[in-house]
C-alpha cells in the first residue's frame, strides 16, 4: 500500500513540482525518477505481481531517516502508522475516483451531476430540482451512495429512448385544445412555483412554441421525500388548475398566464406574490377573483371550489407525480417531451 500512496501523492504534486523545475531542474529530475519509480509498482500492482519492496523502504527511510538518529524507538510505531496512512490514502483516493465517475455518469444520464439533490450541482441544467431527503446516518448515506448508483444505470438506457409525448397517461391541460390535430404533441411539466419554469413559459410563447405544437400542459407541485411541497401555494394552484379545466376549457391557462407573466400594482409577479407572500387563503381569494375575471359566475366559482376538494383531483396529482418521478425518473423541471426526446431544464428562445 505504501507505493501506491506514494504514486497517489506523487501524481498530485506533480503539478507544483513541474513549476519549481522551471527554476531547479534538479529537482525535476529528482521527481521524474522517484515517480517512474512508483508507477513502475502501480503497474505490478494492477497486474497483481508482487511490488519491488526496495521501493517501498526507500520511501519508508526517506521519511524515517532523521527520526532514526535522535529517536529511534519511535521507528517502529512510525513505521505502522505509514502503512495505516498509506491504506487511508489509497481509500480515499479510489473513493474520490468513483465519486468523480459517478458524478459525471450522472449529469450525462440525469441532467445533474448529483443525484438525490440536483440543486447542488452547478454543471446542470437550469432547474427546479426534485430533492430527496438527506441521509440521517452514515448506514443510510452508505445505502444512498450505492442507490444512486443504481438509478444512473437505469436512467442510461433513457438517453437512447426516442419518447413518444402522446403515450404518457397525465392529467394535463392544454394550452390550445382548438390548434388542430396536425400539430405534434408535446409535453410540458412545470411547476407553478418554479421561476425557471416561468422564464421558460415565455420563452415559449415568444418563440411561438404554442403555436407549431398541441402542448398538454402538466402543472406539478414538487415535493420532497417528506411530502413537503417546495413552494408555497403550488399544490392549490395546481388543484385550481385541475378543477377550472373541467368546468371550462382554457381557464387553466389563464390562470398559469397570470402567474407567469401578469405583476400587481405594485410591479411584483404574480408567481412571487403566491410563493413569498400571500397566506393559503390569500392564494385561494385571488384564484377566485380571477376566475370570475374570466367571466365565470358565482356558481361556477362554488363548483371549481368543490371539485378542487374532491379526492380524485388530489389522486390525479398523484398519478402525474408517480409518472414524473418513477416512469420518466425526472430530477428537475421544467421537463419537455417533444420531437421525440426529453429536454430538461430552461427553454430558451432562438
Amino acid at each position: 500500500m505504501v507505493c501506491i500512496a506514494a504514486f497517489i501523492i506523487l501524481a498530485i504534486i506533480g503539478v507544483f513540482v513541474a513549476i519549481v523545475s522551471i527554476f531547479k531542474p534538479k529537482v525535476g529530475k529528482a521527481y521524474l525518477k522517484m515517480f517512474k519509480k512508483a508507477w513502475g509498482c502501480l503497474w505490478k500492482k494492477v497486474r497483481l505481481q508482487k511490488c519491488e519492496t526496495g521501493f517501498k523502504d526507500d520511501v519508508k527511510n526517506t521519511i524515517l531517516s532523521r527520526v532514526i538518529v535522535k529517536h529511534p524507538k519511535w521507528v517502529k510505531p512510525l513505521s505502522v502508522i505509514i502503512e495505516i496512512l498509506s491504506v487511508v490514502i489509497v481509500i480515499i483516493a479510489v473513493w474520490a475516483l468513483l465519486t468523480a465517475i459517478k458524478s459525471l455518469l450522472a449529469l450525462w444520464a440525469l441532467g445533474s451531476c448529483n443525484v438525490t439533490k440536483p440543486s447542488a450541482c452547478s454543471m446542470g441544467a437550469e432547474v427546479c430540482s426534485i430533492d430527496e431527503s438527506e441521509p440521517q446516518n452514515p448506514i443510510e448515506g452508505t445505502v444512498r451512495w450505492f442507490t444512486e448508483w443504481g438509478e444512473i444505470f437505469e436512467a442510461i438506457p433513457d438517453k437512447f429512448k426516442t419518447y413518444d409525448a402522446a403515450s404518457y397517461d397525465f392529467n394535463y391541460v392544454s394550452v390550445n385544445p382548438d390548434i388542430g390535430a396536425d400539430k405534434p404533441i408535446a409535453v410540458d411539466i412545470f411547476d407553478p412555483g418554479c421561476s425557471v419554469c416561468m422564464v421558460s413559459y415565455r420563452n415559449q410563447k415568444e418563440a411561438g412554441f404554442f403555436d407549431n405544437y398541441d402542448v398538454h400542459l402538466v402543472p406539478f407541485a414538487i415535493q420532497d421525500a417528506d411530502g413537503k411541497f417546495k413552494f408555497a401555494n403550488s399544490e392549490i394552484i395546481v388543484k385550481y388548475m385541475l378543477a377550472a379545466e373541467q368546468v371550462r376549457s382554457g381557464l387553466a391557462v389563464q390562470i398559469i398566464d397570470k402567474i407567469f407573466t401578469a405583476k400587481n400594482h405594485d410591479g411584483i409577479y404574480y408567481q412571487e406574490m403566491f410563493n413569498n407572500y400571500y397566506s393559503r387563503e390569500e392564494a385561494v381569494a385571488k384564484l377566485e377573483s380571477w376566475l370570475k375575471e374570466f367571466g365565470i359566475d358565482e356558481k361556477g366559482v362554488a363548483e371549481i371550489r368543490k371539485i378542487v376538494d374532491y379526492p380524485e383531483t388530489t389522486n390525479k396529482m398523484a398519478e402525474n407525480r408517480k409518472i414524473v418521478e418513477d416512469e420518466l425518473r425526472v430530477k428537475g423541471i421544467p421537463t419537455m417531451i417533444y420531437d421525440g426526446a426529453r429536454h430538461t431544464g430552461l427553454f430558451k428562445a432562438d
